[in-house]
């Protein structure tokens, strides 16, 4: 009962565990990965695409992908031209697009949240729209910072998922577990700032050493969208599917 933040209506977890651990005793789950999943999944429903998560990144995503007659984004983030995790080429969906978007965090875990709660794809451009609709499904909120991974696949606590927590969590009403607390400290201890500190943090320079200069600056947009992505069934859809 120690893990659960019980007493409070706003959590905040890590990873796998942390929403196995949340997830049964809150009424709604937020799913943060600002680099990139979640920020890929709000520019998608912007541009009125359903998003599908995906767990695999192997031939399993291309069945997974054809048997819902969904465009299949590449796993890796491609400089050339198509879809892919990075959010950048997802600007250029078109409309009523249908996408598999496998990723080994976000996705995944938003592949495995289908089943547990209400979920939302929370990122730093709607953080506002999420927590707004987030608390229409009930009180009692966790917000659940995807992460990175270490080579040995274990979590790896990723800044720019803190502080999109945090900056979900300063959305909400309702009393904060001391967790979230300091999530929400962390983002506004970086507000003012938020693309340098973006740009300066070990997933933004790894995505800067790779050419992806632009995803980092279209993550660390507050407030941009008034969509709010929510799973339903086995996809993120936009507004007028919901």
């Amino acid at each position: 009962m120690w893990t659960q933040q019980d007493g409070f209506e706003l959590r905040f977890g890590w990873g796998r565990q942390g929403l196995l651990t949340l997830a049964p005793v809150s009424d709604v789950v937020v799913l943060v990965d600002v680099l990139s999943f979640s920020t890929g999944v709000s520019i998608a429903i912007d541009r009125g695409a359903a998003v599908f998560p995906c767990a695999w990144r192997d031939d399993r995503a291309a069945d997974y992908a054809r048997t819902r007659q969904a465009i299949l984004a590449s796993p890796e983030r491609c400089l050339r031209d198509g879809f892919s995790l990075s959010p950048t080429s997802l600007q250029a969906l078109p409309p009523g697009s249908r996408i598999v978007l496998p990723s080994p965090n976000g996705s995944d875990l938003s592949f495995r949240a289908r089943e547990l709660k209400p979920t939302f794809a929370g990122c730093l451009r709607n953080r506002t729209a999420v927590a707004r609709e987030a608390v229409t499904c009930g009180a009692t909120v966790a917000v659940i910072a995807c992460g990175e991974r270490w080579p040995d696949d274990s979590l790896r606590p990723a800044f720019e998922d803190l502080i999109g927590a945090g900056a979900v969590l300063d959305a909400l009403p309702g009393r904060r577990s001391p967790e979230a607390v300091a999530a929400v400290a962390a983002f506004a201890g970086v507000r003012d700032g938020l693309a340098s500190s973006l740009l300066s943090c070990a997933g933004g320079r790894e995505l800067i050493e790779r050419g992806f200069d632009a995803d980092v600056l279209l993550a660390a947009e507050l407030d941009t969208s008034d969509h709010a992505p929510q799973l339903q069934g086995e996809a993120y859809r936009p507004p007028q599917d919901v």
